[in-house]
């Protein structure tokens, strides 16, 4: 149960990102809703439909039925074996008399007895076979519900990146039908015409590509949802509050203890390590067991009853060859447990930089950020009508809300994915995201 999922989580066929750029290009020029609202749907709500309808749980759910199915096998012993023989007997004198002739028959029963401890490890690897199964399920389902959570906010800031950079798209193209309505008298105003002209194509084109964004990222929410790629969704995050990291020895033991790749590469050594003793164990044969009864009649009637024995002696074969296997197994194991959580632990510590770095910004911000660029960019739309306010200061006005708006909602995305892969990495509900009251705060 390797980390398949990692990459079935985190990239998007060609295909889809192709459809995505078409739908986008798709898009009507005058569009003024990105998306049909449906729902809308919260974050929660979301991450629950998610794991409802996501068709590749279902593979993970029949590893996990056929890892019990293997598990109940190994703990059956082998069916015993039916043997009968029928002929024809003829009797005769040393001098080649015919004293009768007759039937004879033979049947028995035998079973295969393994060496005390055997059925007992492979018991203990199917075992292992099942929680590696059960382990592998439970991550995918926390590195989905992450996923869908991430893409979901996602969605959502770049829906208003969308809205917003249009809307300042419309207000310049508002503007420049108005200056050319006008009689232009001099350079200055003709200038200004091209100012508002070049400033509408700059912010229509970053429009177009925050909606590809946001329709990209609705494909591959869709995928995640067992939906039609063509779907609709609106998301709405809602007010969100941002908490303090524990202490870092904290998330490394968290990390240690509850990670599911860690735990996956424990119960592998675990598991190498009944399989080293299996290939000890089974230098020693299997015991066959048969009781037989034979008939035969040819002038007389003759039976026997016995007991038969069978073992395989270990002269040319004593399984050195399956020892040395296991142990090399069993050191990769270890390796591999060792580097994992190497690894992990950096991604640990690298997710804890980014939130804690995104925490300090935002600990700078006020809670009303991102309204009052907002009422900033519109009083210089109106300011600039009424003449009051310079192209100059009304372009930078324009330009500057508009940056700090994609500054603020990328930082709070850039956070909100690094909370995820922190409880992903702790495999613990550290309650990072709560819901902020009093307005959106960070």
């Amino acid at each position: 149960m390797k980390s398949v999922l990692k990459s079935c989580l985190n990239r998007l066929p060609l295909a889809v990102l192709a459809l995505a750029s078409n739908l986008a290009g798709a898009a009507p020029a005058a569009e003024t809703r990105l998306l049909p609202e449906l729902g809308p749907l919260t974050l929660d709500s979301l991450v629950s439909e998610v794991l409802a309808g996501n068709p590749e749980l279902r593979f993970y759910e029949a590893e996990l039925a056929a890892a019990k199915g293997e598990r109940r096998a190994a703990g059956q012993p082998a069916n015993p074996e039916l043997a009968t023989q029928f002929g024809q007997k003829r009797s005769t004198d040393a001098a080649g008399t015919l004293q009768g002739e007759g039937l004879a028959w033979s049947v028995s029963v035998s079973q295969t007895f393994e060496w005390p401890g055997r059925m007992a490890l492979r018991k203990s690897i199917a075992n292992r076979q099942v929680a590696l199964a059960d382990a592998g399920l439970a991550q995918f389902r926390a590195a989905l519900a992450a996923r869908a959570r991430s893409l979901g906010h996602d969605l959502a800031v770049a829906v208003e990146k969308a809205e917003t950079t249009r809307e300042t798209a419309d207000r310049f193209l508002a503007l420049q039908e108005i200056a050319v309505q006008r009689d232009p008298a001099g350079v200055a105003p003709l200038l200004e015409t091209r100012i508002l002209e070049a400033n509408s194509i700059t912010y229509r084109r970053r429009a177009a590509d925050a909606l590809k964004l946001t329709r990209q990222s609705l494909v591959e929410l869709n995928l995640l949802r067992g939906q039609p790629l063509e779907s609709t969704l609106r998301i709405t995050p809602g007010n969100v509050r941002f908490a303090a990291l524990p202490g870092l020895d904290t998330l490394l033991a968290l990390a240690r203890t509850n990670n599911f790749e860690l735990r996956q590469r424990a119960l592998e050594l675990e598991q190498q390590g009944f399989r080293v003793d299996l290939a000890k164990n089974e230098r020693y044969p299997a015991v066959t067991v048969a009781p037989y009864y034979s008939e035969e009649k040819a002038g007389g009637k003759d039976r026997m009853v016995g007991l038969g024995f069978s073992i395989p002696l270990p002269v040319w074969n004593q399984n050195k060859g399956g020892i040395e296997i296991a142990k090399a197994r069993q050191d990769q194991a270890q390796t591999s447990l060792l580097l994992t959580q190497r690894a992990i632990e950096q991604r640990l510590l690298e997710h804890a930089t980014t939130y804690e770095a995104r925490l300090r910004e935002m600990g700078h911000w006020r809670i009303d950020s991102v309204e009052r660029f907002r009422e900033a960019a519109e009083l210089a739309d109106r300011h600039y009508r009424l003449g009051a306010v310079p192209i100059a200061t009304y372009v930078e006005m324009q330009k500057q809300s508009l940056d700090a708006l994609d500054a603020l909602l990328e930082t709070r995305r850039e956070a909100m994915e690094a909370a995820q892969q922190i409880e992903l990495a702790t495999g613990a509900q550290l309650k990072l995201l709560a819901p902020a009251t009093g307005g959106v705060q960070p």
